[in-house]
């Protein structure tokens, strides 16, 4: 059965993106554009893995991390952040929230998937 991945991505490139390179690589994918639909898609959707961007309308992605890491049942989903603004700080605040794993955009496919590999083994 194909590992699962929620991806939550405001930028329709970079989303789809993601989910062709992700599909290419075997996954399922669930793609959500809008922050606020995340913890219920996560919910119906019970992902392996949660890439996260940080910078979304409306909410934070910071926000959203640490709203799943409090949730029953999804607490335990690693969540792989990403993110262009990589400022100062950021990646311990991100880690903080309950992030895995950080990535700072532009990404690299390579690197991409060792990440997601990483955190979701096959």
């Amino acid at each position: 059965m194909a590992k699962r991945v929620l991806v939550v991505e405001d930028n329709d490139l970079n989303r789809k993106l993601f989910c062709d390179v992700l599909r290419a690589n075997g996954f399922d994918v669930e793609p959500v554009a809008d922050g606020e639909f995340v913890l219920d898609a996560a919910r119906a959707f019970a992902p392996d893995l949660v890439l996260m961007d940080i910078q979304l309308p409306n909410v934070s992605g910071v926000d959203l991390i640490a709203a799943l890491k409090r949730e029953r049942g999804l607490a335990e989903v690693p969540v792989l952040a990403v993110t262009a603004y990589a400022g100062k700080g950021d990646e311990d605040r991100i880690r903080d929230a309950g992030a895995a794993d950080y990535l700072a955009k532009p990404v690299s496919i390579g690197p991409f998937m060792a990440a997601v590999r990483r955190l979701v083994p096959a």
